[in-house]
C-alpha cells in the first residue's frame, strides 16, 4: 500500500470516527431534548406527536448534523492540504532565492577565469564562494556530520567498505570519509559514506 493510499485510508477512518462521535453527541442531545419535550408535553395541553413522527424528526435532525459535520471536515481537510502545499512551495522558493547570490558569484568567477593569470587569486575567489555557500547552509540549519576518527554510527554513517584496523584503538571507528553527510536539525538528509576499521 503506497503512502498516498495509507493517508487516504487514515483520512477516511478519521471521517468515520468523527461522524460516529458526532452521531453519539446528537443522540445524547436528542435524548435530552426528548426528556424536556416530555416535561413540556405534560405541562401543555397541545396534542403530543406520535412516536413515529418523533423518530422521523430525530432522524432528520441527525442526518442534517451528520451532513454538516462531514462537509466541515472535508473543507478542513482541503484547506489543510492547500496550506501544506503552499508552505512547501514557499520553503522551496526561499532556498532558491538564497542560492542566487552564490550563482552570481560563480558567474563572475567564470568571467574572470579567462582573463586571470594568477592562480592564487582564482583559488581565493573559489574559497570566498565556498565560504558564502557554507554560511548559507548553516543559516538554513544544515550541519556536517562528523565522520573521520569517530565511532561508526549506523544512524548517520553508511559503510561502503571495511578495512583491517591498523591499531586496536581504531577498531569500529571511521578510517576515512568518502562523501560527507549532512543533517538538517536532527534529521539526516544525506548519510556520510565512510570506510570503517574492523
Amino acid at each position: 500500500m503506497s503512502t498516498e493510499e495509507q493517508k487516504n485510508a487514515a483520512d477516511e477512518q478519521e471521517v468515520k470516527e468523527t461522524a460516529q462521535n458526532a452521531e453519539e453527541n446528537v443522540e445524547a442531545k436528542v435524548e435530552n431534548a426528548e426528556a424536556s419535550e416530555e416535561v413540556k408535553e405534560g405541562e401543555s395541553n397541545a396534542e403530543p406527536m406520535s412516536e413515529e413522527d418523533q423518530l422521523k424528526a430525530k432522524l432528520a435532525e441527525m442526518n442534517d448534523k451528520y451532513v454538516r459535520l462531514a462537509a466541515e471536515y472535508d473543507n478542513y481537510r482541503k484547506r489543510t492540504i492547500k496550506e501544506k502545499a503552499d508552505l512547501i512551495k514557499g520553503a522551496g522558493s526561499d532556498i532558491l532565492v538564497g542560492l542566487l547570490p552564490v550563482m552570481d558569484d560563480f558567474e563572475r568567477g567564470l568571467q574572470h577565469m579567462t582573463d586571470a593569470a594568477d592562480v592564487a587569486s582564482l583559488k581565493e575567489g573559489v574559497d570566498i564562494i565556498y565560504k558564502k555557500f557554507s554560511e548559507f547552509l548553516t543559516k538554513k540549519g544544515v550541519t556536517e556530520i562528523p565522520a573521520k576518527g569517530e565511532a561508526f554510527d549506523a544512524d548517520v554513517h553508511e559503510a561502503i567498505t571495511t578495512i583491517p584496523a591498523p591499531s586496536e584503538d581504531l577498531k569500529g571507528k571511521v578510517f576515512d570519509c568518502v562523501e560527507k553527510g549532512y543533517k538538517m536539525g536532527d534529521k539526516v538528509i544525506r548519510f556520510a559514506k565512510v570506510v570503517v576499521c574492523q
